[in-house]
């Protein structure tokens, strides 16, 4: 659908932006593009390298807008926007990513979408993994990097590029989007407490569930429990409700191990990635590549060579034996899945988090420093700066100090300094052998380079 087509991405950059900017030109169209991140001079490897693909791109002052383009911004973009006020005057069509995502999934004669507060990214790029394995040649969608497709050509490889008609894609309940995608197989992975309130959440992915020929399940989640009982459901997880149900979990040094058994049949799988969590995800994974008739062993052979995901438990690298490790835990239930995978292995850990912003600190800071309190253990520290603000109007009266003395009032180790440098500053001179540092946070593409600095002045 986008042959022919001239579209300009205000945002390029974005994590749902730039992949669905890569699919759209893979296709065929003309496509351009702003950011404030360029313009404000961060990260300039990624638009260095966006510009090699051919795609041009422009200060965010509405210079690149131009007559016979569609706009694709976010509908949050104010209007005074100088590319959205460029835009308007010249009477652009306007689409939201999700629109123009949604419109590429419904056309594809087998969609699979991912949802779920947790996991969506990993379990997209496990999804994507083993149909390419299988010979399927995807397109999958994501909003991370997805490491087994990235390379020195393609550092940025959080779209995969193959056939129209199978898709993959992260599915976005925060904005209510997931209304527009009309999947084959619908994967829920949990419910949990993030944009939204609970009744919200369950009516959304109740009619996300209901619209799909197979809608995949976790049979462990407590608020996904109004989803299992649709005639189409194929449930996951570890316990008995599950048709493809693990058992056996293991914690390795380098991952985990577990088994999987469905239809009377029972396979051991070996991941490269640590945690209960990510086992649950290879579960949702299997099943949904299941509903499209990849065999489960096929499946599992794939999953062995599966390399994970930029910023979920990446290891940077290791210097004077410990540890640096970047992950994008960055709401209640990211964090406790984050902090239980650390507690599988032994060694203190020092976590720094960076906010995602002022309004999700007001939506969830209860949450969060439960999360944190519960998860630090004996001898661990956290670090946490102010969220993360790239201007704008957001009310910032409630910053991290707040979530700082929520967490120490339940009796664990946090303390709150102004900045990311001073946080860096204060881990490293704590750092002992043995040590893994954590750099936890998310809308912000430096905090990888935030942790590759910390593990330089290691070294």
């Amino acid at each position: 659908m986008s042959e022919n087509k001239s579209y300009f991405f205000c945002g390029i950059g974005g994590s749902g932006m730039l992949p669905l900017a890569m699919i759209v030109a893979a296709r065929g169209a003309a496509v351009a593009g702003s950011d404030r991140s360029r313009d404000q001079g961060r990260s300039p490897s990624k638009f260095d390298w966006i510009e090699r693909q051919g795609i041009a791109l422009f200060p965010q002052d509405g210079s690149g807008v131009a007559a016979g383009q569609t706009l694709v911004a976010s509908a949050a973009i104010e209007d005074n926007v100088p590319d959205i006020a460029a835009a308007n005057g010249l009477g652009l069509a306007r689409l939201t990513r999700a629109d123009l995502n949604a419109a590429l999934f419904n056309d594809a004669a087998q969609a699979i979408g991912v949802g779920g507060t947790s996991g969506k990214s990993t379990v997209t790029g496990m999804i994507g993994w083993i149909l390419e394995r299988a010979d399927r040649k995807p397109t999958v969608m994501n909003g991370a990097v997805m490491r087994n497709f990235a390379g020195p050509d393609t550092p940025f490889a959080s779209a995969l590029v193959g056939d129209a008609a199978t898709y993959v894609s992260e599915v976005d309940e925060s904005d209510g989007s997931i209304a527009l995608y009309r999947p084959d197989v619908a994967v829920v992975t949990n419910i949990s407490l993030d944009h939204k309130s609970l009744a919200e959440l369950h009516q959304l992915f109740g009619d996300f569930a209901a619209k799909a020929r197979v809608a995949v399940v976790n049979a462990d989640d407590a608020e996904s429990a109004p989803l299992l009982g649709g005639a189409n459901v194929m449930r996951f997880g570890f316990s008995d409700a599950a048709a493809m149900r693990g058992g056996g979990f293991e914690a390795l040094p380098d991952g985990c191990r577990f088994t999987v058994r469905f239809a009377g049949d029972t396979h051991e799988v070996r991941l490269r990635m640590p945690g209960r969590h990510n086992a649950a995800n290879a579960l949702a994974a299997i099943a949904a590549a299941r509903a499209v008739n990849v065999p489960v062993a096929q499946s599992v052979a794939a999953l062995a060579d599966f390399a994970g995901l930029a910023r979920r438990y990446e290891v940077l690298g290791q210097a004077q034996s410990v540890t640096v490790i970047d992950d994008f835990a960055h709401n209640p239930d990211k964090v406790a899945a984050t902090l239980a995978a650390v507690a599988e292995l032994p060694g203190r850990a020092l976590l720094f988090f960076q906010p995602h912003g002022y309004g999700p600190l007001r939506q969830m800071g209860k949450e969060l420093a439960a999360s944190f309190a519960a998860g630090i253990r004996d001898g661990d520290k956290l670090y946490i700066s102010d969220p993360v603000y790239f201007g704008g109007t957001v009310d910032r009266s409630t910053g991290s100090e707040a979530l700082v003395a929520e967490i120490v009032g339940a009796g664990a180790d946090a303390v709150h300094l102004t900045t990311r440098a001073e946080c860096g500053a204060a881990m490293l001179e704590e750092a002992q052998p043995g040590d893994r540092i954590l750099i936890l946070g998310a809308r912000d593409d430096t905090l990888t380079e935030f942790g590759r600095e910390l593990l330089e002045k290691l070294a």
